[in-house]
């Protein structure tokens, strides 16, 4: 019998590197790839504050929490339609262009997803899902220094990853794509960085 690979992944919804790589992998996971995926938030603020200074506890900061945590909620209350949630979200502020610091923004993007907003909101006003979110993503900085989005997690190796383009709905190409990407992590730990000077136009 096949084992069925497991790695884990990172998000903030606001970053469009993230929103590629995620799609890759829903789209891969809908045509049919069984992997086992633990998705991971990680609070990009926490990379831009000043020394001495707590993105968890700024009040300039707490506000980008908002769609991470209703991301926690549905992944860990609600998961049967996480998959369109996370897509849902991402979408809200990359096609949309929507703030997601904004309470309508969010409800908008659950519901438009099959979740029901309200049950979802009132989770994270309970406090719980900021915690998950802080434990999770200071446990991925502490074991593998982890500094971005979207940073790909197996067999104790973590690689950022930056993709370019998204899959359009093409599920055997989004398999091929993560498949490959999973196979340079545990297949080639000699190539630490691989970079295009440019971009093609």
């Amino acid at each position: 019998m096949t084992s069925v690979l497991s790695f884990a992944v990172t998000w903030d919804y606001r970053c469009p590197f993230a929103r590629n790589a995620h799609e890759f992998i829903l789209d891969a996971v809908e045509g049919g790839a069984t992997w086992d995926i633990t998705y991971v938030p990680f609070f990009l603020d926490t990379s831009h504050v000043a020394e001495g200074i707590s993105a968890w506890e700024s009040p300039d900061n707490i506000p980008n929490l908002l769609s991470l945590e209703a991301g926690i909620v549905v992944r860990d209350r609600f998961p049967e339609v996480f998959p369109a949630v996370h897509r849902s979200l991402f979408a809200a502020r990359h096609d949309d262009r929507g703030d997601l610091r904004d309470r309508s923004v969010v409800a908008g993007a659950l519901e438009r997803a099959g979740a029901d907003p309200v049950a979802v909101l009132a989770e994270v006003d309970a406090g719980w899902p900021r915690k998950v979110a802080r434990t999770e993503h200071e446990q991925v900085v502490d074991d593998h220094e982890v500094f971005g989005v979207p940073t790909f997690i197996l067999d104790g190796q973590a690689v950022f990853v930056r993709l370019m383009t998204r899959p359009e709905g093409d599920t055997a190409g989004a398999r091929a794509t993560v498949d490959r990407v999973l196979a340079l992590i545990t297949d080639h730990p000699e190539i630490n960085e691989f970079k295009h000077t440019k971009l093609a136009r």
